[in-house]
């Protein structure tokens, strides 16, 4: 255990100290200041912006950056549904792997334009190499770029002065593609190859195996370049159906290493982004340290759930829960990914998280059903929590009788209709579909478990689905008509509808003017306020999902002992 703990400390000092410089770098680069990547980028910059008939300079409006946002996103899904409808006449498909049936390319292409990254497939068997590389890799780019678009639309919002314009999106999804998320994923993905992920474009491999003259199939593909991105921009949607669980995803201490850290990497600096881009650092340090607390208590909690609460045989020795854990990883690295990946919206997996206790498999359920918001998506996260600060602002404001205000500007009953959207969608869209699901009768054939731990399955798989996530317990068979179209409906929605608040809620900041801080002015900086939003944060979760979480993973952990 003391290893567990030194090693936890060790990845968040690391995150912690790569997150500062990188989030200075991706500040600069959003706010179009010059960095050392720039006299080799540039030309690339420009030369994208008149293939796209674009001005990088030209700014845009609320309603014009969400229709450009919103439009984008539409042409993503459009254009990998068809890929993967017609994957069979395609080349780069070694393996002759036909065309997916329509509803799960619609689930697929939602999945991975809204940056959720659910599989109802095994990639291995159910994609081919140009779908994996020209839609999934692609959409793993571009719809990471845009949550750091529309984070840094609602930045502007809250800086600028009666403004009506808030940024241009074209300009703001190449400059995250181009100087972030590329650079980032080239050297990961090299790094990964050199501890033996793969990355071909060969055939898969029959092997002759030792008994009995048998032969296995080894898949393979391009797959580090994925893994790379699917990390980075916090898609988490694998290249092979185990995800990182897999060795040729996964296949060393290290590789894992980069891995996990990679899932809250850029989440974690664009909080530091965030502190520079509104003259006031001490802003996003609270939130970081927000974030911070809340995955250090979710942390210890699922390690010791895992380590402490296993189910042992009378007359045994007790022992941490290694069942769905792989050796090499352990019960402890299991656990940090886990934690990681749900607290932010990533969803890759080095474990089955069908196999964790009720009690840590209910922490992971609850880091999602608060809305990814613990780091979260990369640039969704972030500005989800902002809105969660903007609900505090408002709840405090109420308490003393005053205008509520944040960063200079008054929360408005229009800014509080858009944060309600931002905040409420997702588990509305959560609660709704879990209770169709359950609700038809097919439903108990979709299980591999009965009871509580079955309900389990069923609002674990909503819950990520509908905020974004896309791990599952893995007992939840999801490839059918009802869950691939009410799935591919929730992500859509899930995502987009709070990003479009976020936009008209930066548009409409951008048009106040400022007002000057008075005695009267709650400090958003200090350890008050952080205590306050992690309370509100912590009452939004309870409220909306506590009687799911009854009939679940707390009605297992009761029944299972």
């Amino acid at each position: 255990m003391k290893m567990i703990v030194l090693q936890d400390i060790f990845y968040i000092v690391l995150l912690i100290g790569l997150s500062i410089p990188l989030g200075n770098y991706m500040y600069k680069v959003m706010t179009g200041r010059k960095v050392f990547l720039t006299p080799l980028l540039a030309p690339v910059e420009n030369g994208i912006y008149k293939l796209m008939g674009v001005k990088g300079d030209e700014e845009m409006g609320g309603k014009t950056y969400a229709l450009s946002a919103l439009m984008f996103s539409a042409v993503g899904v459009v254009f990998l549904w068809t890929v993967q409808m017609l994957q069979g006449v395609l080349p780069f498909n070694p393996a002759k792997t036909g065309g997916t049936s329509w509803h799960l390319a619609f689930n697929t292409a939602a999945s991975f334009v809204s940056n959720t990254n659910w599989q109802a497939y095994s990639g291995e068997s159910g994609l081919s190499y140009l779908t994996q590389f020209l839609g999934l890799t692609v959409q793993n780019f571009v719809s990471a770029a845009t949550g750091i678009a529309v984070l840094f639309a609602l930045t502007r919002g809250f800086i600028l002065r009666q403004r009506k314009t808030i940024g241009n999106f074209w300009a703001d999804l190449t400059r995250a593609t181009l100087y972030v998320l590329l650079p980032l994923s080239f050297i990961l993905a090299i790094v990964l190859v050199s501890q033996g992920a793969v990355q071909t474009f060969g055939p898969y491999k029959e092997v002759a195996m030792l008994e009995n003259g048998t032969a296995q199939t080894i898949p393979l593909g391009p797959a580090a370049s994925q893994i790379a991105i699917k990390q980075l921009g916090t898609n988490g949607g694998g290249f092979f159906g185990a995800n990182s669980a897999f060795p040729l995803e996964n296949p060393t201490a290290f590789s894992n290493l980069l891995q996990v850290l990679s899932i809250l990497l850029i989440p974690a600096s664009l909080c530091v982004s965030f502190g520079k881009a509104v003259k006031d650092s001490r802003q996003g340090r609270s939130i970081y340290i927000t974030m911070m607390i809340l995955f250090v208590v979710s942390l210890l909690a699922v390690t010791a759930s895992e380590q402490f609460s296993a189910p042992y045989f009378k007359g045994a020795v007790a022992s941490a829960s290694m069942e769905g854990k792989e050796v090499i990883h352990g019960m402890g690295t299991s656990s940090l990914w886990a934690v990681a990946t749900t607290a932010a919206s990533n969803g890759s997996v080095n474990s089955m998280h069908d196999s964790f206790t009720p009690l840590g498999g209910l922490v992971l359920m609850f880091l999602m059903q608060l809305g990814e918001i613990v780091f979260g998506g990369v640039g969704s996260g972030l500005y989800g929590m902002l809105a969660f600060v903007l609900l505090t602002v408002f709840i405090a404001g109420l308490m003393v009788g005053r205008t509520p205000e944040y960063l200079g500007k008054k929360v408005e009953p229009y800014d509080m209709k858009m944060v309600c959207l931002i905040v409420l969608v997702p588990p509305l869209v959560t609660l709704l579909s879990t209770a169709a699901a359950v609700s038809v009768p097919a439903a108990s054939s979709w299980l591999t478990n009965s009871g509580a731990h079955g309900f389990s399955e069923i609002l674990y798989g909503f819950s990520s689905m509908g905020n974004n996530n896309g791990s599952a317990f893995a007992g939840f068979h999801a490839n059918t008509v009802f869950t691939n179209v009410t799935g591919g409906m929730i992500m859509l929605l899930a995502r987009f509808i709070p990003m479009t608040a976020a936009i008209f809620l930066a548009g409409n900041m951008a048009g106040k003017k400022a007002v000057a801080a008075g005695e009267g002015t709650l400090s958003t900086s200090n350890t008050m306020f952080v205590g306050l939003l992690i309370g509100v944060i912590f009452i939004i979760g309870a409220l909306s999902f506590l009687p799911a979480l009854a009939l679940g993973p707390i009605a297992d952990y009761f029944t299972m002992r």
